[in-house]
């Protein structure tokens, strides 16, 4: 089974992400916000996508605050970590926004909130899922 971990500080939105791909794309899901923790897991390869949300109002790294596009450069720089696909999930939807961010990332993918059309969700995320 595949497994999405969700990078989000809303448990509310991180709970509607979290039904809607186990219910509706059937796949695992992890959740942290805790960044050694993201880190951590996406180098044991324990997901096979990540789900990071733009703006962590809580994160920190090395007594930093981050926010979730430079905890992608961080993943996408290390080569452990770099084919790891990574998609973007914000409430920034502005024009622009999605080319902007997805530039300075590195990201795979970009998701705007609130998710609407959760097959839309589901299958933008199955698609970039590696194949085994």
């Amino acid at each position: 089974m595949k497994t999405v971990l969700i990078v989000e500080d809303d448990v509310v939105n991180a709970r509607v992400f979290s039904k809607i791909l186990t219910k509706r794309g059937g796949l695992a899901v992890k959740h942290t916000e805790n960044v050694e923790e993201v880190i951590q897991i996406a180098k044991a390869r324990e997901a096979d996508v990540i789900l990071m949300d733009v703006s962590l109002a809580r994160s920190v790294y090395q007594g930093k605050p981050v926010d979730g596009i430079k905890i992608t450069q961080m993943l996408k720089e290390d080569p452990k970590t770099a084919n790891l696909p990574i998609i973007l999930v914000t409430a920034h939807a502005m024009e622009g926004d999605r080319e902007s961010f997805l530039r300075q990332s590195g990201a795979d993918g970009y998701i705007s909130k609130p998710v609407v059309d959760h097959q839309a969700f589901v299958d933008q995320i199955m698609a970039l899922l590696p194949e085994t």
